[in-house]
């Protein structure tokens, strides 16, 4: 079926309300974005759905909603999961609060409790409970901090990460399966509740969480520091709460909270895209910090799994920290005073993605704990988790990824900026009480480890022209990959979507060793790398670049060439 007979399909079955018809049958003469909507269906990948708000195959809507449920009640069915249930969290988003429960209906409808938190919850949260109460399998309704105009379902299974191979595949098999929506099962509300199918969750379950991150303070000592003044900003979204109290009960008394964004806003009105790496974001916040005299500022995005960091520079002036950074100053932290402690694991494996800096290897060396690289995405990095658990192989120290999300214990699967904001302050009391800033113990980590450096460019290409010239972007470096970039040479080349790594003088070529994935890597002298990958959740490429100095500046001027080498251009 062409995405016209869609079209008129969806504006006059009457299976679809009337506000959807309404809002198809105005688009009746623009047929460009007729085509945008139903060209394809909103593909169901290997985390779940992510896409526009709007009526249409290709957006988010109660239908694809249903839908994706559907499908995955049915594989839920088919592994006997029934009767284990599901967890439903849901962020400020719009529509957040209608598709988790439309979602938990479905699940309702086929036979599967469901248990639906009373109002917004971070995703880590989500993860906790989907092995706090044995359930089957998550679902947390989110876009994480993509723009307002964005919706999400992101999707869990027992052992609280997302979905990964071959679950995934399997899921998604099943949900497209489903060719009409008038197939989909839903029930009434009140009748779900009565038949005990419908669950409501909260206050129970933010307890328990909370109490799951103070067993990870590292120095309790630390935490009582009761000088610190800090600025957060839950940047509209469901931080607030989580990340204030579990401050406040280690302590930490002198939180400033941002007031106009301290509130659910689902058009994050004081932000256009609320994103922690974006500086923008800290407009307000910068503001609140130098009237308070603030000595750092924290910025969770919507559903709380990223941290971005504000610290005060050798001026006083606040400086954005990268992901990288960021990470590598709580990596330092754990193991290090886990060390001081012994109470550091024989055998501690710090976890990071191919395209997260290269000084998370040399700590992970330093302290004798084993480097285990994965593919981007952090639920690999929870993949890992469950396989350290299931050998003994490892113990799980720490994980992270440049994109601003780790985490610290195993409490969740995913990423935690709740838990990253606890550490993070504990880190910075600790060091203050020592006369160091966070920014001077950032130096001291490059003093140490060497002058590492990294960037990411991303570059937006929207709708069908977009995707198709991402496609051939990554088909050219497959084709021709460049034996010379910024001012090293290419030494291998890993392409992940055909699982294998090019030795460029040799010409010998090796697996990955990792499941396959539209990466592509390059590993240049001196420790230096780029890696380009399409983003797995909106219409962009993004080239990732690293570099080691010998000085701050000597780093800085090599990353400077590398990233603006013309080979890295879009054209």
């Amino acid at each position: 079926m062409d995405y016209l007979k869609k079209y008129k399909q969806w504006t006059t079955d009457e299976y679809f309300d009337e506000a959807t018809r309404k809002e198809l049958k105005d688009l009746s003469e623009n047929e460009t974005e007729i085509k945008d909507r139903f060209y394809k269906d909103l593909e169901f990948g290997t985390g779940g759905l992510r896409g526009v708000l709007g009526a249409g195959s290709n957006r988010m809507n109660l239908y694809t909603v249903r839908k994706a449920t559907q499908g995955l009640a049915n594989y839920i069915i088919k592994q006997g999961g029934t009767k284990k249930g599901v967890a439903i969290a849901f962020d400020s988003r719009r529509m957040s609060p209608e598709f988790a429960a439309d979602a938990a209906l479905c699940l309702n409808a086929n036979g599967i409790k469901a248990y639906v938190f009373e109002s917004l919850r971070p995703t880590p949260e989500l993860s906790f409970t989907v092995r706090e109460l044995g359930c089957i399998a998550g679902i947390v309704i989110t876009a994480s901090h993509n723009p307002p105009e964005y919706n999400g379902y992101k999707v869990y299974w027992e052992d609280g990460a997302q979905i990964t191979y071959p679950k995934d595949v399997e899921i998604i098999t099943e949900v497209n399966a489903i060719t009409d929506y008038a197939t989909v099962k839903t029930m009434n509300l009140e009748t779900a509740k009565a038949q005990g199918l419908y669950l409501v969750i909260g206050a129970e379950i933010d307890d328990k969480y909370i109490e799951e991150l103070k067993k990870l303070v590292v120095n309790p000592v630390a935490a009582e520091n009761k000088d610190m003044k800090i600025v957060y900003t839950p940047l509209h979204g469901t931080g607030n709460l989580p990340v204030r109290r579990i401050l406040k009960e280690l302590g930490f008394t002198n939180v400033y909270v941002v007031p106009e964004q301290e509130l659910p806003d689902s058009n994050f009105s004081t932000v256009s895209y609320p994103n922690p790496e974006d500086p923008k974001v800290f407009t307000l916040a910068k503001k609140l910090a130098d009237e308070v005299g603030a000595d750092l500022i924290l910025a969770t995005d919507p559903d709380a799994d990223r941290l971005g960091v504000q610290v005060r520079n050798e001026k006083g002036e606040f400086v954005l920290l990268t992901g990288n950074m960021s990470g590598a100053l709580i990596a330092e932290y754990v193991f290090s005073q886990k060390a001081e402690h012994n109470t550091l694991p024989s055998n501690a494996a710090l976890v990071k993605t191919i395209v997260t800096g290269n000084m998370a290897d040399q700590i992970a060396k330093y302290y004798g704990a084993t480097l285990i690289e994965v593919l981007t995405g952090f639920k690999y990095i929870g993949e890992q988790i469950k396989l350290f658990e299931e050998t003994g192989s490892h113990s799980y120290v720490f994980g992270f990824e440049e994109s601003y999300g780790c985490l610290i214990g195993t409490h969740s699967r995913d990423k935690d900026a709740v838990v990253a904001v606890m550490t993070l302050c504990e880190a910075a009391a600790y060091y203050k009480q020592k006369g160091i800033t966070l920014y001077e113990q950032m130096n001291r980590i490059l003093e140490k480890y060497g002058y590492f450096k990294e960037d990411l460019v991303s570059v937006t290409l929207k709708g069908i022209e977009g995707m198709e010239k991402i496609k051939e972007i990554m088909g050219s470096y497959r084709k021709n990959p460049p034996t010379k970039a910024g001012d090293f040479k290419v030494l291998k080349f890993r392409d992940y979507e055909a699982d294998i790594i090019t030795d460029i003088a040799t010409g010998t070529v090796t697996p990955t060793g990792l499941p396959k994935s539209d990466v592509l890597y390059f590993e240049l002298e001196e420790d230096a790398w780029c890696a380009v990958r399409p983003s797995g959740t909106e219409p962009k490429i993004k080239f990732y670049f690293g570099v080691k100095g010998n000085s701050l500046k000597d780093a800085e001027e090599k990353l400077t060439k590398l990233v603006h080498d013309p080979v890295f251009q879009v054209q």
